[in-house]
């Protein structure tokens, strides 16, 4: 694995290279945008005119749904053989941060044409960007910090959480709350400076990430080269490709987040408070608000400590990007303390997953390190039965609701309680499955095993789309708990056939844990 260090890189921040910093921030600013965007799209499209919308079915708003997150998830296997051909994974970073920001600008113009274009640019851009930075996070480890890898894995899809959190929270809020394009645009905003912020740090990274040579050797030349027999790397493809195909059953179910689960947020649970219920949210959800960013802030400023000043523009960047999340979140907080009766946003359930994330990460971690630490596939089917479980919860808290209605007042608890098994079951697989791609996959294939884990997910998205437009239709005929209960069976049932496949799987690794 090329891991050549500079000087900067020898720093560390929580035991791991500051340069994972620069990745972590870069990374938080994408997924800011991407969720920022996603949180608001079903709800703009099967909005009525009069508050802004396009006025679609549940269903066309569905199937729109499927259809652009399927293929923004299918582009990294062509963005991951370009990098690894042509550009090398730091340009395609580049290249695709300010594609995808080009298409966040586009959707903040309030026309159909623009719409389309600039989900059409944030597909492009997000295949360049989303499988190279993920590559870079693997080429940050060699033989002398291997046992930081998973660890810096966790930290890194913390980052990915946080973006998710403050962008569904605040593009959200501003999209429902005072116009829709306006959540566009602010998505816009951070995408913008945190493509910039990568591009000012790039020395951070040394050779790594650099364009390929057909003259440079494939690894550093201070290491020995990669000798793995042949039936091994075989072997370990096939491992990848297996632990790929199975994230189609999470996916598919977890990303219902975005469409049903919004729609059942919006039209069948009970989101207003008043009084006593409605003061204590107001505190606890200031809390979630702030104590992450003063976490993100004490973040940047031991990363700016961490590179003696080198890079002087990134850091400030980053400290205006979290002075503008400061500033909106306090506004925020503050008109909605200034109203007697809340309205929870229906958005703002979604920002529950990464709550919960970045709360409960450090424990998995802790927990992978020091007191149970299963094979690979172990931890994929726990994960697969703890997101069923989350299904089954909102199952049973909708059996009330009668078939065929379009409205109801459900407990806003079995959501709540949904997100934190969705959660749970997401650290077991995701940033699992994003560490085992780095260790299985030889360091000249990469890229593209990245490519193929993100082509599943693309798979994965279109089906919940798909699947999810029929929510009407299932809950006309049978009933809104029989819907969930679909999402129940299907990732429940394939976490206990792959804990099954476990020691087959394990004889593919060959040895990697």
């Amino acid at each position: 694995m090329n891991t050549i260090q500079t000087p900067g890189a020898r720093q560390t921040i929580l035991g791991q290279p500051n340069s994972l910093f620069v990745l972590f921030f870069t990374e938080m600013w994408e997924r800011f945008s991407y969720y920022g965007m996603r949180a608001l799209l079903v709800l703009f499209l099967v909005s009525t005119a009069s508050k802004g919308g396009w006025g679609w079915s549940r269903e066309e708003a569905g199937r729109l749904y499927g259809l652009y997150t399927m293929i923004v998830y299918f582009t990294p296997i062509l963005g991951g053989f370009i990098a690894d051909r042509w550009l090398g994974t730091r340009r395609a970073v580049v290249l695709g941060g300010f594609i995808i920001a080009a298409g966040h600008i586009s959707l903040f113009f309030d026309s159909k044409p623009t719409f389309f274009l600039g989900l059409g640019l944030v597909i492009l851009g997000t295949g360049l960007f989303k499988p190279n930075i993920s590559a870079i996070v693997g080429q940050l480890y060699g033989k002398d910090n291997e046992g930081q890898r998973d660890g810096g894995y966790t930290l890194f899809y913390m980052g990915v959480n946080a973006g998710a959190f403050f962008g569904i929270s605040l593009c959200g809020y501003i999209g429902e709350k005072i116009g829709w394009h306006y959540g566009f645009g602010l998505a816009a905003v951070f995408m913008i400076l945190g493509a910039l912020q990568f591009w000012l740090a790039q020395g951070i990274f040394g050779a790594i990430g650099g364009a390929p040579s057909k003259n440079a050797p494939l690894v550093d030349p201070t290491e020995k080269l990669d000798d793995t027999p042949g039936h091994i790397v075989r072997d370990r493809l096939i491992a990848i490709v297996v632990f790929s195909f199975f994230t189609i059953f999470f996916w598919f179910a977890f990303e219902q987040a975005g469409g049903s689960m919004t729609i059942f947020a919006a039209d069948y649970t009970d989101r207003t408070l008043v009084g006593t219920s409605g003061l204590i949210f107001k505190i606890a959800n200031s809390l979630m608000t702030l104590i992450p960013v003063a976490i993100l802030s004490w973040l940047l400023i031991k990363l700016s400590r961490s590179t003696d000043g080198l890079y002087k523009a990134s850091n400030l960047l980053l400290a205006l990007a979290l002075a503008v999340i400061w500033g909106l979140s306090l506004w925020m907080l503050g008109r909605e303390f200034a109203m007697e009766q809340s309205e929870i946003p229906a958005t703002w359930f979604g920002v529950l997953n990464s709550f919960f994330l970045v709360i409960l990460a450090p424990m998995f971690s802790k927990l992978w390190e020091r007191h149970w630490n299963p094979s690979g596939p172990v931890k994929f089917g726990v994960g697969l039965v703890l997101l069923g479980l989350g299904f089954a919860a909102l199952s049973y808290g909708s059996s009330g609701i009668p078939a065929g209605a379009k409205t109801a007042q459900v407990s806003m608890f079995f959501l709540t309680l949904a997100y934190l098994l969705h959660t749970m079951g997401e650290l077991c697989l995701s940033p699992v499955g994003l560490s085992y791609i780095s260790k299985l996959a030889p360091a000249r294939l990469l890229g593209l095993m990245f490519g193929i884990w993100f082509v599943n997910a693309a798979i994965a998205n279109g089906l919940a789309g798909f699947t999810g437009s029929y929510i009407d239709a299932i809950s006309s005929t049978y009933s809104m708990s029989t819907f969930f209960l679909i999402f129940t069976i299907v990732p429940a049932g394939a976490g206990v056939l792959l804990m099954l496949l476990s020691p087959w799987m394990k004889k593919l690794m060959h040895g990697v844990h």
